[in-house]
């Protein structure tokens, strides 16, 4: 296979020739889990590490290779091991504001094409949910995809009527399918194209890795049995890239708990459309679609054009998005203003040594 094959286009092309390093090769992230990463190439598929520049260098989480990152590689040991020494910039990718309390930002992933938002017609369906996804993939550029699994838990009708609620939630394409029956499996296929990056999204249970066994034609994939409530249960423990038969890349990822807004700027207009087309006819450009007057959002809530628990997550996580900008801005300030004062404080030690 060639790096082309993995996803190596002419946008990383335009950027090989200022990153390439004498003894070094190009790799794409295959897996990172704790720390611990898997890079693979032409050939080969191996254990790296980071090495003592790169991780100097790192200024935040954010800079850490995530899976679908392409790096800079030496290999070392008979080719059966390798040092990263730089990461490629990002095309496209997907992050999230980190679990807790941290003011911090967690990679997801990153070089991809399509992300598939993967819901369950059972206990997980949550259109309010699907929002944050949604902003998720506007904001890293990547093109969403809705896939609505477990069809074969509910009668048509109810199938009906959920596809009818997704799909005036988002422009996105919406498609459903079961991984029992095998509804659905074949038009998934044909989504997916050779050379061509997917990451599948969605919480602990919804059938992303089972998705992904069907897909390979064996249980490649460690599941679990259902559990009391009906839902699967959490398998997957880290993200890992997988190259199908016919070519396609697919990243499982764990499932999220938490999905916090990681400055999404103009990713939560994106990811309601319905909202940002109404903004425009409000009477004042900056207006917040909360108290100002001639506002064509609130008035279209109060006719019944806009649904008020849309229009209540909309207001919501346009101020967790802002909230989020600026309290990781602030950190970042504080982080840098703290090395300055350790590199200065470091330099005046040596002087008084000399």
């Amino acid at each position: 296979m060639k790096l082309s094959d993995f996803g190596f286009d002419e946008w990383f092309e335009s950027r090989a020739t200022e990153l390439s390093l004498d003894g070094c090769g190009f790799a794409r992230v295959s897996a990172v889990d704790r720390g611990s990463y898997l890079i693979r190439d032409e050939s080969r598929e191996v254990p790296a590490e980071l090495s003592g520049k790169l991780s100097h260098q790192i200024d935040s989480s954010v800079d850490l290779p995530c899976v679908g990152d392409w790096v800079t590689a030496h290999y070392y040991d008979h080719d059966a091991a390798a040092i990263i020494h730089q990461v490629f910039p990002r095309k496209t990718f997907l992050r999230r504001k980190a679990a807790g309390k941290n003011v911090d930002i967690q990679m997801i992933a990153a070089n991809i094409d399509t992300a598939f938002i993967v819901q369950s017609c059972h206990f997980d369906f949550s259109p309010s949910r699907l929002d944050r996804y949604l902003i998720m993939a506007t904001d890293g550029q990547v093109e969403p995809m809705v896939i609505l699994t477990k069809t074969d838990l509910i009668a048509q009708d109810e199938l009906e009527l959920k596809l009818a609620i997704l799909r005036s939630a988002t422009k996105a394409r919406v498609m459903a399918l079961s991984n029992v029956t095998g509804v659905g499996l074949d038009e998934f296929r044909q989504t997916l194209a050779s050379g061509r990056t997917y990451c599948l999204l969605g919480s602990s249970g919804v059938g992303k890795t089972t998705l992904i066994n069907r897909l390979i034609g064996e249980e490649a994939l460690e599941t679990k049995a259902v559990s009391s409530t009906g839902e699967g249960t959490h398998t997957t423990s880290r993200r890992q890239l997988i190259v199908l038969s016919q070519g396609a890349m697919l990243i499982d990822t764990p499932g999220m708990r938490e999905l916090g807004i990681a400055g999404a700027g103009d990713g939560v207009n994106t990811g309601f459309e319905d909202i940002a087309e109404l903004s425009a006819k409000c009477r004042y450009a900056d207006c917040s679609h909360e108290h100002e007057p001639g506002c064509a959002v609130r008035a279209a809530v109060e006719k019944g054009e806009v649904p008020e628990d849309r229009y209540a997550n909309y207001i919501k996580l346009k101020k967790e998005a802002a909230h989020s900008e600026m309290s990781y801005v602030d950190k970042r300030k504080k982080e840098k203003a703290f090395g300055r004062f350790i590199k200065s404080a470091k330099k005046h030690m040596r002087r008084r040594e000399d």
